[in-house]
């Protein structure tokens, strides 16, 4: 399983926590506290921040996002061979992918696209046929997140592909 995907008490086993003060906006309560917080993947060694809020619950929850789709994007685990997983099926209307970028389960869709699409030399229209979902929507997927989509274009380049447009 990708660790991207996993739940979150289960990811929270893996991660290290660090709280530091931060300066900028925010008055006394975020310059004389510890509000801003650094989670660390052991496993991997991926990093995420959040420092912006001036609650250090707050910027723990936006650190969690931001190191969940970091995984995403940096880590890469073989793909099932048997096809879409159970959460990519259930976002599967027909042939589209319906999923916000915002929605916790986002960073999951995409690992699991990148992984597939690492096994397919990253050629898209593979990967998305055994996704069962269209070449534009496995497109679309990844042109909801600037991160995403030079995520892509930098592994295809290295193979010498064009850029997706």
């Amino acid at each position: 399983m990708h660790p991207a995907a996993l739940t979150l008490a289960d990811l929270l086993k893996q991660v290290t926590e660090t709280r530091t003060k931060r300066s900028g906006p925010g008055g006394q309560h975020r310059n004389k506290t510890e509000t801003a917080v650094t989670l660390v993947h052991m496993p991997t060694g991926i990093a995420a921040e959040a420092s912006e809020r001036r609650s250090q619950a707050e910027n723990r929850v936006v650190a969690l996002k931001r190191l969940r789709l970091e995984l995403a994007l940096k880590h890469r685990t073989p793909a099932s061979p048997s096809g879409p997983t159970g959460l990519w099926r259930s976002r599967i209307r027909g042939r589209q992918l319906v999923i916000s970028a915002s929605h916790e389960d986002y960073p999951c869709l995409v690992a699991e696209a990148l992984d597939r699409l690492q096994t397919t030399g990253w050629q898209v229209s593979p990967a998305a046929e055994i996704l069962g979902v269209t070449t534009s929507q496995i497109i679309g997927l990844f042109r909801k997140c600037p991160a995403a989509w030079v995520a892509v274009n930098k592994h295809r380049a290295a193979l010498g592909l064009p850029a997706l447009k």
